[in-house]
């Protein structure tokens, strides 16, 4: 049973996450998105004054409309500043979701589109937290609310958030996932890779004996990849970590030994020599396909290897004080705390790298970035109480 002192207008936070899903915002389009959050917020009684961006949109590689939402509120209780944070930006598959309510879940009334509950199920969370803080005149310690953007194309809204913005807090908390007792206070690490492979064009037909096929350089590293097992569930001994072949583009015609082709790949792994190892197992295994895939001149083709870390992996210990708050918190609403490792990156990632160690709750999200995306609302009004409970915490 959730403590009577956390209580919420259920359907007041129903009818936000609604709206909200219902509003287009791919990554690096969330200008929309940000400005229904900030007229609910004027609207609620949050100041202009509190309300503020930055311009993390200006260091991410697409660019985009703006950047992160800020809120800060002062506190009206002494305690250290809390950040409650989730991102606002969908994958572009959301675009045009019409949030449909069949008793307990909410879908896309469109089959073609996913819902967008990831993650704006969590910036309702956020939002509703806000909002029920000046409604119920409720004492809180000082807060931080942000709405990061580009969450989905690589962490960038988190990666570059200017921290100065965000007044120091001392315990962060993200939403984004499914059940409201989640507490993650741990994810992997992830590497992009790009190759792109540079063979020798032919006529197909004519002298097909004369080219280099990137298609087969390509072809011939996948598979020695996957004979290894350095290639999807990665498994050596004790280490463990995931790779994938995600993008391969590539010809313009049948007539015409393939010159080019381009592959966009990720390693990820909890240990960051191992997720290196992975990613060197790849380039390796492109490199001897190049070299043995030759025309009839003896000559071959060539690789362009880049890898990045698009996020590093990171893991809490259980004493640290932000979990210590977030077991807190779900106690206070009934909720038995269930801690995870996710496989997944969140903006927790960048944020904990940067030197604000978080923990991220769930709230409500089931199969995101598919059309069979759904909210759980129950778990979604959970999520509302803890974020409510968090906020309004009082211990140091």
């Amino acid at each position: 049973m959730s403590s009577p002192s956390i209580k919420i207008d259920k359907k007041n936070a129903i009818d936000l996450v609604m709206q909200l899903m219902a509003i287009p915002g791919k990554s690096g389009e969330e200008s929309l998105a940000a400005d229904f959050i900030i007229d609910q917020l004027r609207s609620a009684g949050v100041p202009a004054s509190a309300i503020t961006a930055d311009n993390t949109h200006k260091k991410s590689p697409i660019g985009g409309e703006r950047g992160n939402l800020i809120v800060k509120l002062p506190g009206t209780i002494r305690g250290p500043r809390r950040l409650l944070m989730a991102h606002i930006d969908t994958v572009p598959l959301c675009v045009g979701a019409r949030p449909v309510r069949k008793g307990n879940f909410v879908t896309s009334r469109d089959a073609s589109t996913a819902l967008g509950a990831d993650d704006r199920a969590g910036a309702t969370v956020v939002l509703n937290t806000a909002i029920e803080l000046i409604k119920q005149n409720l004492p809180h310690p000082p807060l931080t609310l942000l709405w990061p953007v580009q969450e989905e194309i690589g962490l960038w809204g988190a990666r570059n958030a200017s921290l100065s913005k965000l007044g120091n807090p001392k315990l962060c908390f993200n939403w984004d996932g499914y059940a409201a007792e989640m507490i993650c206070i741990g994810a992997t690490g992830d590497y992009l890779i790009e190759i792109q492979i540079e063979g020798i064009a032919s006529h197909a037909g004519v002298h097909p004996e004369q080219g280099v096929s990137a298609a087969v350089i390509a072809a011939k590293a996948i598979a020695d990849l996957e004979a290894g097992g350095w290639l999807g569930l990665v498994q050596k001994g004790k280490q463990a970590g995931t790779s994938n072949i995600g993008v391969i583009e590539g010809g313009a015609a049948t007539n015409v030994v393939m010159p080019t082709l381009s592959i966009r790949a990720e390693a990820r792994s909890h240990n960051p020599k191992f997720r290196s190892r992975i990613v060197k197992e790849i380039e390796q295994a492109f490199r001897r396909a190049c070299r043995s895939t030759k025309n009839d001149a003896g000559k071959t083709g060539r690789i362009e290897f880049q890898a990045n870390l698009k996020y590093e992996s990171f893991r809490l210990d259980e004493e640290t004080p932000v979990v210590q708050a977030a077991y807190t918190a779900l106690k206070s609403v009934g909720l038995q705390g269930q801690p995870r490792i996710a496989n997944g990156g969140l903006d927790a990632n960048w944020l904990t790298a940067r030197g604000l160690p978080t923990v991220t709750f769930g709230c409500g999200q089931m199969n995101p970035h598919t059309v069979n995306e759904t909210l759980d609302v129950t778990a979604f009004l959970d999520a509302c109480k803890v974020a409510l409970a968090v906020a309004t915490a009082d211990e140091a």
